[in-house]
């Protein structure tokens, strides 16, 4: 019997042995191909030789130093090199241990800078509907996902949310997607005048949705317009791109392709790779500075923040990603498995929507095409797609709750990006037998 308390208490797990590649192999021998990158974070494979050496050089040297007393060689090069990718403005980095640490610092930064400045009364964070940032109770709070929310309502801060742009359900026949991301972005405009721009804090986003809503990609001008309003409102603007960044979209950071900088911006899942548990809260030298030159330091803090196993691991796969040109694959064979998706899904009765950016797709499931109907959240589309799927040795990542939290499910894929030509059939066909299955 194992003693480990699981994701899901009645559900039994087999034991991973090793990987290979795009690869896992479990004790029975066993292959499976993660086209899901568990969760968008196994952005290189399972056996990466040149960030394992990395992480084990490092710990041939030291494995833990508390930041408290000291910084570390592999933390600082982290942090230099992920400024001199960053989209323009972030000028420092708080590294932490994920991507829900990375949200808690985002939004406690945000809140002592305002502090600093002497106005306390900002206070309100404004998200979107269906959105995800974490687990922690001000990253749950901050998310628009009510059926995570729920169980922990009594616990969680106040927060305000907006509409996603959500162009499958929510554009208008008499609009184009241009006016229908204006009109959808004019909501945060909306907000902040009700609460009070003197009140409102920030508003977070994900550049491209993930988990939630399933690769849900913005419209052009849509975040230009966000970045407006949070301008014109002396509002701080949150990207949380622990999923979609570290060129899961096709460039380093998701929000490069909108054309805007954020104040403050999370990242985790694909700096690590999987290979240590790490991430990172950067945000502008403004910031910063106005913390440095106030009270003079951040209240807040991790144990094991800046950890010098973690920064080595995540400055090799950075270095693979852009010194190695592995990020570059990313829109190419994004491109290769949409066409293919499209190919085999396009007309298929219980798809609806096929969408994403680079190697970050989703495919929203529905029991009418012509409706847009969804299955009855009873069904259990998305379990018995991703059972049938695992199965046949292929490891996606459906999930229920589309539309609302409760009704709509899709199948997201996030592949890592050393995977060939040649998984992209294996992906599509292993998928097209587990709906078919399912369904």
């Amino acid at each position: 019997m194992s003693h480990i308390f699981p994701r899901h208490s009645r559900q039994s797990l087999p034991t991973v042995s090793h990987g290979d590649g795009p690869f896992l192999i479990d004790t029975n021998g066993k292959s499976y191909f993660d086209s899901i990158g568990g969760a968008a974070v196994s952005c290189l494979g399972h056996s990466d030789a040149k960030v394992t050496e990395a992480i084990k050089a490092q710990l041939d040297k030291l494995a833990f130093a508390h930041t408290g007393f000291f910084t570390s060689d592999p933390a600082e090069e982290l942090a230099d090199t992920l400024i001199a990718h960053a989209p323009k403005g972030l000028d420092r980095v708080y590294l932490v241990s994920g991507g829900s640490e990375a949200v808690e610092s985002a939004l406690k930064l945000a809140r002592q800078y305002f502090l600093e400045i002497d106005q306390p009364k900002r206070r309100h964070i404004i998200a979107r509907k269906q959105s995800y940032h974490g687990n922690t109770l001000g990253a749950l709070a901050a998310g628009g996902n009510q059926w995570r929310r729920d169980p922990y309502d009594p616990l969680l801060m106040e927060s305000h949310h907006i509409s996603a742009c959500y162009t499958y359900r929510d554009q208008l026949a008499t609009e184009t997607a241009f006016e229908y991301g204006q009109r959808i972005a004019n909501e945060l405009d909306d907000q902040i005048n009700e609460l009070g721009a003197e009140n409102v804090m920030a508003f977070i986003a994900e550049p491209v949705v993930g988990a939630t809503s399933g690769a849900t990609p913005p419209v052009e001008g849509y975040f230009k317009r966000i970045r407006e309003i949070c301008d014109a409102h002396g509002v701080l603007l949150i990207l949380d791109e622990v999923m979609c960044g570290m060129g899961r979209t096709g460039t380093l950071f998701a929000s490069e392709q909108d054309g805007i900088s954020p104040d403050i911006c999370a990242i985790a899942k694909g700096l690590g790779a999987g290979y240590q548990p790490i991430g990172a809260m950067m945000c502008t030298a403004k910031i910063h500075d106005t913390i440095r030159d106030g009270s003079g330091f951040f209240q807040h803090g991790h144990t094991y923040m800046g950890h010098p196993a973690a920064a080595a691991g995540a400055l090799a796969v950075l270095k693979r990603l852009t010194d190695d040109g592995i990020a570059e694959r990313v829109a190419p064979l994004g491109d290769k498995l949409t066409e293919a998706l499209n190919t085999t899904f396009g007309q298929h009765p219980y798809i609806g929507d096929i969408r994403g950016r680079g190697l970050f797709m989703g495919i929203e499931i529905v029991q009418d095409r012509e409706t847009k109907t969804p299955f009855d959240p009873s069904a259990n589309v998305a379990g018995k797609i991703k059972a049938a799927a695992f199965e046949a040795g292929l490891m996606c990542y459906p999930m229920g709750g589309t539309i609302d939290g409760v009704r709509g499910a899709h199948i997201l894929l996030a592949p890592p990006f050393i995977m060939e030509d040649a998984h992209i059939d294996l992906i599509v066909d292993g998928l097209k037998k587990a709906v078919d299955t399912a369904l």
